[in-house]
């Protein structure tokens, strides 16, 4: 039997976390886009 099947690190569904992963790029790159866009604003 595989090793790793044997000894499982996470029991979390992959699913779950890349959703997660997802969500948290996007709104990172969301809010550096909004900080561009008032900064942009404020000195136009």
């Amino acid at each position: 039997m595989n090793e790793f099947k044997k000894n499982i690190q996470s029991k979390n569904n992959d699913v779950i976390d890349s959703g997660k992963g997802f969500i948290f790029s996007f709104l990172f790159f969301f809010i550096i886009f909004f900080v561009g866009v008032v900064v942009s604003v404020i000195g136009s």
